[in-house]
């Protein structure tokens, strides 16, 4: 898959990254499908075409579905049971998908159909494309999918504004009836041809395509947890000592090795020297709270597990989740279980309990900003405690948000319930376990961006003093939407204003630059004096070189 100069993505079927599909759900890109797909298309539909001239009994083709799967269809039936299948199973319920969710759930669709196993016609996948390209959007309820046989409801529901029935959206016309929607971008509805209908709804495209967001949004915001978490640990006087590589080349995970090589980067007094660090250099802290001490073990595993999930997620994107599965080459269509959900539902349950831990252990560390006892700073962060709160109850909300996780982390996967009279009798309940699973994402953002307020009203209490320069940069963004806090004010509009920052990854494109550049350094480590490391008085020099 690759851009052109029209801002195109060529869909293939098989190279789709969640990065991508993200940005065709904001509407970056328009979609085209690669050169081979339309013979690989064509391939399938011509066997599909082949079987009903000679009246074979194929599931999904001639025959019912589910428990019905035994009741042969009549010639004359088929496009009628094509129209049913959709009819009967747009039941889904609640609100529908944003129109980025929706977009990135029919372009993620159409990537499923391109790899040519489902038996769709190719003037089918061309309407899905220009409706796509319009931004002609289906009313496709958040709610009703279990997961298995796939998707269906959702699915269902995308197809059904296809076919010009239903609600649609379109920037151009807001919500109407699917019908004129589409005719006001000069599109025709879709007549579903045999086995079309069930190649629409049989995927696991809605867990899939939301997952592509939670995947996307996990990673953005745990690296940039690093960086508040770094400013937060200058704010309390924490020391650096426990991010030595040698401690970490002891108990060797990727991100556990990465975090503390951040942490290196963002507060190594000798390459960007901070003034708040000598100011508490001899004090007589032995040890630091685990809450800054144990960043790197803590927010090392949230980093390997969301690695783990991208790597379901974008395999599952890239995959052939319908039923049943069309071989061109070998003349055959077998019935398998490729719609099963289990895979991205598990992996969005282990990435929200992973995710999670990094507004647990944010909490934590906004509570020590806001105790004076804990802080050496003013209760609260602000003067005249009592007339003003400060910060009081910005820590609740932050208490608030991570007790709701705790619920939301219950896994969606651990749970069962057998449907269609036994014959679809275990499913993924993947749906839920997606649309959690970015709810959690949710409150880690806004955790976080709390957090970082926070550390930012600390640096006041600490000027003239200044810290290292990348996270001087931090404070300076934050400043830019953000004004010091000098007595109580409104406070959410500062909370959404940062969180913002953070969706947008500002504060990574502001503090990366400098951890790239301490990368490619190779700067002898850093290991000043501290109360937190013994060492003995030999003659070795308190430096060596660091090791990547």
């Amino acid at each position: 898959m690759h851009s052109n100069t029209q801002q195109s993505i060529y869909l293939d079927g098989s190279s789709l990254t969640t990065q991508q599909l993200v940005q065709l759900g904001k509407g970056t890109y328009k979609i085209k499908l690669a050169t081979d797909v339309e013979r690989r298309v064509n391939k399938s539909r011509d066997l599909v075409e082949r079987i009903v001239m000679e009246g074979q009994v194929v599931y999904g083709i001639n025959t019912g579905f589910g428990r019905f799967a035994r009741t042969v269809i009549a010639p004359d039936k088929l496009v009628e049971l094509q129209e049913n299948i959709i009819h009967s199973t747009a039941v889904g319920v609640g609100k529908p998908l944003s129109p980025q969710r929706c977009r990135m759930l029919l372009a993620l669709r159409i990537n499923v159909l391109a790899k040519g196993y489902s038996g769709i016609s190719l003037e089918t996948l061309n309407q899905m494309i220009q409706a796509f390209n319009a931004s002609c959007l289906s009313f496709v309820p958040e709610k009703g999918t279990v997961g298995a046989s796939g998707d269906l409801a959702p699915l269902a529901h995308l197809a059904l504004g296809l076919m010009g029935e239903g609600k649609m959206w379109s920037p151009k016309s807001g919500w109407a009836d699917a019908k004129y929607v589409l005719q006001a971008h000069g599109l025709k509805p879709v007549s579903l041809k045999p086995k079309e209908g069930l190649a629409l709804i049989n995927g696991t495209q809605m867990i899939t395509s939301l997952g592509a967001e939670a995947v996307e949004r996990a990673v953005a915001i745990a690296r940039q947890a690093d960086i508040i978490a770094a400013l937060t640990l200058e704010v309390l006087k924490g020391t650096t000592r426990a991010f030595d590589s040698d401690i970490h080349e002891l108990r060797p995970h990727p991100g556990q090795i990465e975090v503390a090589f951040r942490f290196r980067s963002l507060l190594g007094s000798d390459h960007h020297p901070s003034e708040i660090a000598e100011s508490h250099r001899f004090c007589n802290r032995v040890q630091d709270a685990y809450t800054l001490r144990c960043c790197p073990q803590v927010h090392g595993v949230v980093n390997d597990t969301i690695a783990f999930v991208k790597n379901i997620i974008e395999t599952e994107i890239n995959s052939a989740t319908d039923n049943p599965m069309v071989f061109a080459e070998r003349g055959e269509t077998i019935s398998g279980g490729n719609f099963h959900g289990e895979y991205p539902a598990k992996a969005l349950d282990y990435l929200a309990i992973a995710v999670h831990e990094l507004a647990a252990i944010s909490e934590r560390r906004i509570e020590r900003l806001c105790n004076p006892s804990l802080s050496e700073l003013p209760a609260f962060l602000v003067n005249e405690g009592g007339l003003n709160s400060g910060f009081m109850i910005a820590h609740c909300s932050a208490a608030a948000l991570v007790s709701e996780n705790k619920v939301l982390c219950h896994p969606s996967s651990v749970d069962s319930l057998s449907t269609s009279a036994a014959t679809e009798d275990h499913v993924s309940m993947g749906g839920w376990a997606a649309r959690k699973a970015l709810r959690v994402i949710e409150h880690v953002e806004q955790v976080l961006s709390i957090e970082l307020l926070a550390a930012c009203q600390g640096i006041e209490f600490l000027r003239p003093l200044r810290t290292t320069t990348p996270l001087e940069k931090v404070y300076d963004l934050v400043r830019t939407i953000v004004r010091p806090w000098i007595k109580d004010r409104f406070m959410a509009p500062d909370i959404d204003g940062v969180h913002q920052l953070l969706m947008e990854q500002k504060v990574w494109e502001v503090a990366n630059p400098y951890i790239e550049k301490y990368r490619q350094a190779n700067l002898p480590e850093e290991r000043p004096g501290s109360p937190t490391a013994f060492t003995m008085p030999s003659g070795s020099s308190s430096k060596r070189s660091r090791k990547e």
